[in-house]
């Protein structure tokens, strides 16, 4: 099966996931389903590994596949539970989780729509800029989406959002050395194939 085969599968593909993504996000309204799953995030594994989802997100933003960009936003919100529980957990995390989820339970207001739509937002900026290939802003969007994931989780958390710090650190550096020298190899290829 060739590239342009499967180009005709990317829209319902993307349906799909962008319905699996909803259904998740309604799943998390369970008391139940969402307390297992902040059990498994407890796990700092699923903290270091949720910003290296923007490398894929850039990457199908850049060739302008949907399928790409909708199946990475469903396998980084499920990310948080595919660990298992720790046996040991420090306070902080304890802490900074428990945080977490009195923000997702409390009631909406104005001021919690509008610090939640940040992450749609920030990846529609996000995905706009790859899509029409602009590194620089990409860049740029990637650098606040962390800086605004550590300065809200020390606002709200306190000295638990501190915690944050380090994954958020880590993603980012990550995320930024290899989607600069990736699309640079890319468009190097791309001009020698010329």
């Amino acid at each position: 099966m060739e590239m342009t085969d499967l180009r005709k599968y990317d829209k319902p593909l993307a349906l799909i996931f962008g319905f699996l993504t909803l259904a998740l996000i309604l799943a998390l309204t369970n008391q139940e389903f969402l307390s297992w799953a902040f059990a498994r995030h407890q796990n700092l594994l699923s903290w270091y590994i949720r910003p290296l989802f923007l490398i894929p997100f850039c990457y199908f933003a850049y060739k302008r596949s949907w399928a790409g960009i909708s199946i990475t936003i469903f396998l980084l919100a499920t990310s948080m539970f595919w660990f298992p529980k720790p046996d040991v957990v420090s306070p902080e995390t304890v802490q900074f989780l428990q945080m977490e989820i009195d923000y997702l339970t409390i009631a909406w207001n104005p001021a919690k729509i509008l610090i939640t739509l940040l992450v749609p937002i920030s990846l529609i900026i996000l995905g706009a800029a790859f899509w029409k290939r602009n590194l620089l802003i990409g860049l740029a969007v990637i650098v606040l989406i962390a800086v605004a994931k550590v300065t809200w989780s020390v606002v709200f958390g306190g000295e638990s959002g501190t915690s944050i710090i380090a994954p958020a650190s880590f993603g980012l550096i990550i995320c930024v050395v290899l989607i600069y020298f990736g699309l640079r190899r890319s468009r190097k290829d791309k001009k020698e194939k010329k």
